[in-house]
């Protein structure tokens, strides 16, 4: 089974191969200046796509007349940026006589993360730029049940927010002066059972800019962040007695939140599981893994492959 997976819920087109279970290609080009316009960016997207497509394919050394199956990121994320895909996996898909799958986005992480490092049925912490979930399987095992999650904003959008006002491009840049600072600076914290809020956090940690080391800010916020996802996923866990603990998503890469939840996990006696950098930054192949899995009878007609921007976690059946 060949499944080409296309990607492209924000800043990044992501175009993946899977074969069987086995990851043939993972191609990518981001679009990203200090935030993300919508627009300009479907705009990038679909200016690169035949390039992005071509070298999947030659990685991949197969054609789109060899492939069994195309799935595309079908949501949550930004219209505009959504309809690439949706459109190219249609004409893909037409053209090419090919069965199509909508992918919801969320999953997707959750799923190339769980083949990846080998956990069955873990506690999973997703953090992205426009979610921040606690999740865990489904009675059914068909689909998954969010336990808690923001009551605002993405802990990514967050970070991207603050760095844009501190004069950088978005997480990684404060991960890097966090490095060089002190969690000196006490910031708002507010968790409401296993949900929380991260607007209160980013307004306190804007004012407060050019009065504290630009240093310590960084740190102080992501500290206080990431001990707020914890506290979440800690009562998730004294709830469901779960025995391993998954994060993933594009926060997922920041290596403090990484120790954090490392920390946390062996405490209770859990595994602790993460994928490499490639995979929870988004990408293809990831929806490509899922698409590959799906039941025949999940495809799409072409006039059903349409975006849902708002496309929760617990509505996708596999």
């Amino acid at each position: 089974m060949i499944c080409l997976g296309i990607e492209s819920t924000a800043h990044t087109l992501g175009i993946g191969i899977v074969d069987g279970k086995k990851v043939v290609a993972n191609e990518k080009r981001m679009f990203f200046e200090k935030g993300i316009h919508p627009r300009k960016t479907a705009d990038h997207h679909a200016k690169f796509f035949d390039e992005v497509l071509g070298s999947a394919l030659d990685k991949a050394k197969t054609s789109l007349e060899e492939i069994d199956r195309v799935a595309f990121s079908q949501g949550p994320g930004i219209g505009p940026c959504l309809r690439v895909s949706s459109v190219a996996a249609r004409t893909i898909g037409l053209l090419y006589n090919k069965p199509i799958f909508g992918i919801n986005h969320c999953v997707a992480h959750i799923e190339i993360s769980k083949h990846l490092t080998g956990l069955k049925d873990p506690l999973v912490v997703y953090v992205s730029g426009g979610n921040t979930q606690i999740i865990v399987e489904g009675k059914s095992q068909k689909h998954y049940a969010v336990l808690g999650e923001t009551l605002d904003i993405g802990i990514g959008n967050m970070l991207d927010n603050f760095a844009r006002e501190i004069g950088e491009n978005g997480a990684r840049e404060i991960e890097t002066l966090a490095l060089r600072g002190k969690p000196s600076v006490p910031l708002p914290y507010s968790v409401k059972g296993m949900d929380m809020t991260f607007t209160g956090l980013q307004t306190d940690a804007i004012k407060r800019i050019g009065k504290v080391r630009k240093e310590d800010l960084c740190s102080s916020l992501q500290e206080t962040a990431y001990s707020m996802i914890c506290e979440a996923a800690e009562r998730a866990l004294a709830l469901t007695k779960k025995r391993s603990v998954l994060v993933c998503g594009g926060v997922a890469q920041n290596r403090r939140l990484q120790e954090m939840l490392t920390t946390m996990a062996k405490d209770w006696n859990c595994r602790f599981g993460v994928a490499a950098n490639e995979f929870n930054a988004d990408n293809g192949a990831m929806i490509a893994y899922v698409g590959a899995t799906m039941k025949k009878e999940r495809g799409l007609p072409a006039n059903k492959c349409i975006p849902i921007q708002r496309y929760r976690t617990e509505q996708f059946i596999f």
